[in-house]
């Protein structure tokens, strides 16, 4: 039935939705692609990062620590850099100003990956809403040509069925990758959490080292 067609001829069978199918492909890829391009550049080896930080602090240095956070541009070192900005003042502030920084960059992260779940939850519907059309188109012929037609509805629903693979051809990557891209914002969430808790700890330390107290910041 395929024999000598082409790929666009294909698409045009299984009618418009396949045209939205395949845009909703393209979008998916884009998107994946971009996120993953920005994760790869916002990552940062959070315990080498850290060796430095922790030097400065030890140093009191706080200039320099934050400079070196400026330097990065990345969701831990701008979670860290939050919470040096606020040394001077309370504890309970700085730990606060992190987390509201982590919350920003979680969502900056985020950003797009919702896109990616929605089309691999509904590729799989619009292929089948595209098989049900062709079916139903198919049907409308063989009540025009009578029972001569059965050919035709056979050929009709062989080609509405482009929909429903096409439907199944987008959804499960969409799916795959969308859960893969909440992995990747996962580690970065552990990796925002864990330099918090150890900035917080830096500068409980720095405060006793001193002579402050958490009452008295």
């Amino acid at each position: 039935m395929f024999e000598g067609k082409s790929v666009l001829d294909i698409v045009h069978m299984g009618g418009f939705t396949m045209y939205i199918l395949l845009a909703c492909s393209v979008i998916s890829l884009a998107i994946v692609v971009e996120r993953l391009v920005q994760y790869r550049r916002r990552w940062l080896e959070r315990h080498a990062f850290m060796g430095r930080i922790r030097d400065e602090v030890h140093k009191g240095a706080f200039d320099v620590a934050i400079t070196i956070c400026g330097m990065q541009d990345k969701p831990v070192a701008n979670v860290v850099e939050a919470g040096l900005r606020r040394h001077a003042r309370s504890h309970a502030e700085a730990s606060q100003a992190m987390e509201r920084e982590i919350l920003a960059e979680t969502a900056r992260l985020e950003q797009f990956t919702g896109v990616v779940g929605v089309i691999g939850s509904t590729a799989v519907y619009i292929g089948l809403f595209g098989t049900v059309l062709g079916i139903v188109s198919a049907f409308h012929d063989i009540s025009i040509k009578g029972s001569g037609g059965i050919t035709v509805v056979i050929a009709g629903v062989a080609e509405a069925l482009i929909c429903t693979a096409t439907g199944l051809l987008v959804a499960v990557p969409a799916v795959v990758a969308h859960n893969y891209l909440n992995r990747r914002v996962d580690r970065f969430v552990v990796d925002m959490e864990y330099c918090s808790s150890e900035t917080r700890e830096l500068l409980l330390g720095r405060s006793a080292a001193d002579g402050d107290t958490p009452e008295t910041k």
